[in-house]
């Protein structure tokens, strides 16, 4: 058995999850008063996406408070990481992920689709995650064992169990392109009842609570996706790469109810 299953019996995860919530607080603090803001301040990164001063004053507050309060635990972090990304494998590591926004080109331009993602993973697999979306006036929130949960209460995924029915969200046709899987989405998208790209974080919270039942793309970083997990799961769904490969370290994102995954993985993967 895996040691992450030792460690969720073991270790009850409430003050953990308590702790991330009110990280979110001090995340959303930052962002929501630099949002829109006249005087924001963006460069581009090596690898030519955006960051604000937003991104880097959340993250930098978030590391300060689990250095100071959670200081045997690692931290990966897309603007400041210290870590390699690699999953963690030796038993009880304890590794904090964090996107402090996701969805920077949306806060760039004033659209209010962004969130910051705030995830525990325990050897390797993500236990906890929080996604805090101040702008839309939502959060999301699940921990292992926990349940997932929502301001408006607990989250349960969809019970469409046939692709014909299906409702799914891809967030970027350029993505699969790039990806070598723009025929695979289009046939894709001849099989599902509809589709949207409602794009970064949202997809896969609005499977969490039922109203979409598959969400992926391609070309992602684990602190896009370490969040996330938990919160589809906990809500009684699948969270994998598009390949089907479980966890946040291969570089793409499949999420659904769990009917369709099968079926959907079959005909996106390579």
């Amino acid at each position: 058995m895996p040691a992450v299953g030792r460690y969720a019996r073991r270790v009850d995860l409430r003050a953990d999850l308590d702790f991330a919530r009110s990280l979110a607080d001090t995340a959303d603090a930052i962002s929501l008063e630099r949002f829109r803001a006249a005087d924001l301040h963006v460069s581009r990164k090596a690898d030519s996406t955006h960051v604000t001063d937003a991104d880097q004053a959340v993250e930098r507050a978030l590391r300060e408070r689990l250095a100071a309060e959670r200081p045997d635990d690692a931290f990966l972090g897309e603007e400041t990481t210290a870590d390699t990304g690699a999953a963690a494998v030796s038993e009880g590591h304890r590794q904090w992920v964090v996107d402090p926004i996701d969805g920077t080109a949306n806060y760039l331009r004033g659209v209010p689709v962004w969130a910051t993602l705030i995830a525990l993973a325990v050897d390797g697999r993500p236990v906890l995650g929080v996604v805090s979306a101040p702008a839309l006036g939502k959060r999301w929130w699940a921990a292992e064992g926990l349940g997932a949960h929502s301001f408006d209460g607990p989250l349960r995924v969809s019970g469409v169990d046939d692709l014909a029915d299906a409702s799914l969200s891809y967030n970027s046709i350029q993505q699969w392109d790039e990806d070598g899987r723009l025929d695979a989405l289009v046939a894709l998208s001849r099989t599902v009842w509809r589709t949207r790209a409602y794009g970064d974080m949202w997809s896969y919270m609005m499977v969490a609570e039922g109203v979409l039942d598959v969400a992926g793309e391609p070309d992602l970083k684990p602190w896009d996706i370490a969040a996330l997990v938990p919160i589809v799961e906990e809500a009684g769904g699948r969270f994998t790469s598009l390949d089907g490969e479980p966890g946040p370290w291969h570089g793409s994102a499949l999420a659904s109810n769990g009917l369709v995954h099968d079926a959907v993985v079959q005909r996106i993967r390579r």
